[in-house]
């Protein structure tokens, strides 16, 4: 079996992959950040057949005929449609290995997973990326890939915190040792803010934007704390009473508003696990502030407002949205000496049981 592996491992490139709600990236052994695109499959439904995976069936989102459909496979950190994030898996994987010429890759995988997954959640990822052609897999938690990804010197026993504000989930973790003290997982982060505001102008304005519009604002005017910059920008969407189209001028006030109620429940958490974590490792915490990563790091004056609730010093970390996928990257360099940082496979699991 043994020899099979290291076939297979000569012909196939290690990869790490940040497996997320919105965006999958994928890091090659040596080369890097390789893809980034959108968890998005356009299928059609009629022949079972994949039209498009990433960017390109993103674009597809509301706008194909009824027997076409974009899916987006995961839902908050999770895998919602087994089938079609197999097939999501196994286009990326090929798409690494297309320049390599190789028939048949078989490469090590290390996934990272939210925290608090159940253990079918779980099994659905390796089952899901062995399907898809890995030979093995392994699955770390997000916010310790995070912090990895972040040169945090995790294995040490100084406690570190990191914020990991994704699509689909929030992780908020307390590392130490190797491990994960205290953590906090919220199945609410950057959907639900979009969702926050397609609601708001819905209610507000009676006008009705669809999510990509609504992520779009978010990006470009979006912010937390009313410290910052008032920004402005046109938006187009449905007109409630009339049905018709209408375009209107939204300022990040209206924003602010719109995702207030969320950004105080992701505050919160973060208060709550720090008032949970051992007072040696708050200490630490304190000294050398919380980290956040994650798209939703790079909303406006989010950090002052975490900051300004906690009194501990907030800082995003370097390209925040690619954290995970380094710290996966940077697991693949060592795999043998980081193996206490895994979580256990179903499979060892139940051979344990």
């Amino acid at each position: 079996m043994g020899i099979i592996k290291n076939f297979f491992g000569r012909f196939s490139k290690d990869l790490g992959i940040d497996l997320g709600t919105a965006n999958t990236l994928v890091y090659v052994r040596d080369k890097g950040i390789v893809i980034n695109e959108p968890s998005v499959v356009a299928v059609n439904e009629r022949t079972g057949h994949v039209l498009a995976v990433g960017q390109e069936a993103r674009n597809m989102i509301g706008r194909t005929p009824s027997h076409i459909v974009a899916i987006r496979p995961l839902v908050e950190g999770v895998v919602s449609d087994f089938e079609v994030t197999e097939k999501m898996l196994k286009h990326f994987i090929e798409k690494v290995h297309r320049e390599t010429f190789t028939i048949l890759p078989r490469p090590r995988i290390v996934i990272g997973i939210p925290l608090g997954v159940t253990e079918v959640e779980r099994k659905a990822v390796e089952d899901a990326a062995l399907n898809a052609g890995a030979r093995e897999v392994f699955l770390i938690e997000e916010p310790m890939a995070a912090a990895i990804g972040a040169r945090v010197p995790v294995q040490d026993a100084t406690g570190h915190m990191i914020v990991d504000i994704g699509g689909g989930t929030t992780e908020i973790a307390v590392v130490a040792l190797g491990g994960v003290v205290t953590s906090k997982s919220l199945r609410i982060a950057g959907d639900e803010l979009n969702r926050n505001i397609v609601a708001y102008h819905r209610d507000q304005f009676n006008l009705l934007l669809g999510e990509r519009t609504a992520e779009e604002l978010k990006i470009a005017i979006g912010s937390a704390s009313e410290d910052v910059d008032v920004l402005e920008s046109k938006v187009r969407g449905r007109d409630i009473i009339t049905g018709l189209p209408r375009e209107m001028t939204v300022s990040s006030e209206h924003v602010r508003e719109a995702i207030g109620r969320s950004v105080k429940l992701f505050s919160d958490a973060i208060k709550d696990t720090l008032e949970s974590t051992p007072p040696e490792l708050v200490a630490d915490i304190y000294e050398r502030g919380i980290l956040m990563s994650g798209g939703g790091a790079l909303l406006r004056g989010f950090d002052k407002v975490i900051q300004k609730i906690t009194q501990v010093p907030v800082k995003v970390v370097d390209d925040p949205l690619t954290a995970v996928v380094r710290g996966t990257g940077r697991v693949l360099e060592d795999i043998e000496a980081l193996r206490d940082i895994f979580v256990l496979s179903t499979h060892d699991e139940r051979i344990m049981k």
